[in-house]
């Protein structure tokens, strides 16, 4: 799968020289990259304040460093906002083609593949700072010219869904499976619903992991033995992954 839909690709830095490095409590310097720290301290105010409360100097007060050091790192509150929504979605997108050939050569069939899709995507999400994967949900965000990209990178990700999904319902009785493309809209959902986990505060644990990887092989229909060994199997392939 090609990855050239990219959600909003980023402007390149401008000239400008900023601050050495964001200070913390008690004066001394965070190891974090200036950059991180700017994507992190704005998802926690774009999902507290709303985006549209939140301005660019409300971001650089709460980083610690002057509003023209930002604009070294980001030309807007856009682009911040487009590289969050695309942190939500694009680490997953970028491995479905490596996940499909490390599953051929180890001969994995397409249960295997949709636990590993899943753990990874579940992973993606939890990481994303300060849960910004909760952005794509407000309509102001979605009206904004950087959603676009985004939504087709998500959609791209439900195809990837979608096409493992009807492999493995393959040869069940139609009344029995959703269509293609409904199959991929609910295996998509079920994994976002670690979204509105964070958002309740919990724990994004390996457990959670497991339990929304088995609930997605469930809908296509697979029974509890076939989703035990696509587990057991899925672990032998997501480490490589993520190396």
């Amino acid at each position: 799968m090609t990855s050239s839909t990219h959600r909003g690709a980023m402007v390149a830095r401008r000239v400008g020289r900023p601050r050495v490095l964001p200070q913390v409590a008690g004066g001394r310097p965070t190891s974090v990259p200036p950059r991180e720290e700017i994507l992190d301290i704005a998802a926690g105010l774009f999902v507290k304040r709303g985006f549209a409360a939140t301005s660019t100097r409300d971001i650089a007060e709460a980083v610690g460093i002057r509003q023209a050091s930002l604009y070294f790192h980001f030309a807007n509150k856009e682009e911040i906002l487009g590289e969050l929504l695309q942190r939500s979605v694009r680490p997953t997108l970028d491995r479905i083609e490596r996940i499909e050939a490390l599953a051929a050569d180890a001969g994995a069939g397409p249960d295997v593949l949709l636990h590993v899709l899943v753990v990874l995507d579940v992973r993606t999400l939890a990481a994303a700072p300060r849960n910004a994967g909760v952005l794509s949900r407000l309509p102001e965000v979605q009206c904004k010219d950087v959603f676009e990209p985004f939504g087709s990178a998500r959609n791209e990700l439900r195809d990837a869904y979608a096409r493992l999904g009807t492999q493995i319902t393959a040869g069940r009785s139609a009344a029995m499976t959703p269509d293609r493309d409904l199959l991929g809209t609910l295996l998509l959902q079920l994994v976002e619903v670690v979204i509105g986990m964070r958002s309740r505060g919990h724990r994004i644990t390996p457990t959670i992991e497991t339990i929304v990887a088995a609930s997605c092989l469930r809908v296509c229909l697979a029974d509890q033995a076939r989703i035990d060994e696509a587990a057991a199997r899925a672990a032998d392939l997501i480490g490589p992954l993520e190396a």
